[in-house]
């Protein structure tokens, strides 16, 4: 690399559809390479689209560093990696473009890339329209799922995180009609699986206890508003109990966040993405980070979308953003020192003591 190497973890930002607000919450996050301490960022998009925006947003006092591969990032700068020939580029905040959607679509190809050759160690995703990015290669109702197939993965679990509050959910982007097909025990056991992984690999939390929602009103009311949480709900919930996991529920999904049980509960599995995601929003919107769990790698963006509405207005939050960046270098880390702590325990090293665990080493790092 341009600058000897650090152990910063090298985390990659894809600017999404560059006519919405991501490229400004970028911007915003990372002006005067104030993050430069935590982390070395890469811009996976434009460094032309940006340096529009960084006229319009009147940031003419910081420079960007354009570079052409991550191996040649400066771990004291801003890097940005151009993913597709932008000489006639222009930004149009607020429209929904072709041009945008494919933007969007080469930037995170790009991202992926590196990510899957640790190039980078975490990704941070920009928001993107569903609808114009889609293309031969991408036909996908989300990040989630293309990155679940690009990993290997048969699913992978969306997971908003606020804090001490995450929001899992069995089914993510579908129409509400096609929700009941997929309430079924296998795909309630994988979920439930990959969240006590999540809770226990990437938070740190050695005993986690999880809620699980109901899907009918009043979670069935004992079978006389639905059968699902008779028929398939509260068996795996006994399963997981039986083994000794701290899993409770099903819910009623409208009280459970009203009264506050969520706080007893290092975790929260709804059902469908709007039983989740509307209380989530609702209690975190400006801090929520959307976490990818499941995955070989860390993925992490912010919970708002394109906000065409806003876009290039100078009024956009990066609060959200600057979360999803927390988080992706506190969950890359914690990877590695577990890593470590394996390679340690094999070949008989002593152990780190407590004050070492970066999740109680103070800082950025946000661990239970």
């Amino acid at each position: 690399m341009s600058e000897q190497q650090s152990d910063k973890p090298v985390i990659g930002i894809t600017i999404g559809d560059y006519n919405g607000i991501g490229p400004e919450v970028i911007l915003k996050a990372l002006e005067g390479n104030q993050l430069s301490k935590l982390c070395t960022p890469i811009i996976y998009g434009s460094l032309r689209v940006l340096n529009q925006y960084r006229n319009l947003l009147e940031m003419k006092d910081w420079n960007l560093h354009g570079i052409q591969k991550a191996e040649q990032a400066n771990h004291k700068l801003t890097n940005v990696i151009t993913c597709w020939h932008d000489h006639q580029t222009e930004i149009q905040p607020g429209k929904i473009t072709a041009e945008a959607g494919q933007g969007s679509f080469a930037s995170l190809k790009r991202a992926v890339e590196d990510l899957k050759e640790g190039r980078i160690q975490a990704l941070v995703t920009g928001p993107i329209n569903k609808d114009n990015i889609q293309n031969e290669d991408f036909k996908f109702p989300g990040h989630t799922e293309f990155l679940a197939e690009a990993f290997g993965k048969d699913d992978a679990l969306m997971f908003m995180v606020a804090g001490d509050l995450r929001v899992g959910v069995l089914t993510g982007h579908m129409p509400l009609q096609n929700v009941r097909e997929h309430i079924t025990a296998e795909k309630l056991t994988a979920k439930i699986e990959q969240i006590l992984q999540s809770l226990k690999g990437d938070f740190g939390i050695k005993k986690p206890k999880l809620a699980v929602l109901g899907l009918n009103p009043h979670a069935g009311e004992n079978g006389l508003l639905g059968s699902e949480e008779i028929e398939v709900i509260q068996p795996v919930i006994k399963q997981f109990k039986e083994k000794g996991h701290l899993v409770v529920g099903p819910f009623p999904a409208d009280g459970f966040f009203a009264a506050g049980t969520y706080r007893q509960y290092d975790a929260v599995l709804a059902m469908y993405h709007d039983q989740g995601l509307i209380p989530f929003k609702t209690l975190a919107f400006n801090e929520g980070v959307n976490f990818t769990a499941g995955l070989s790698a860390v993925r992490t963006s912010p919970d708002h979308g394109t906000a065409y509405n806003i876009a290039g207005k100078n009024i956009a939050e990066p609060g959200s953003l600057l979360q999803a960046l927390y988080l992706a270098c506190d969950v890359s880390r914690f990877r590695i020192f577990n890593a470590d702590m394996e390679k340690n325990a094999l070949i008989s090293k002593p152990q780190p003591s407590e004050s070492q665990h970066p999740a109680k080493s103070g800082g950025k790092q946000r661990f239970n």
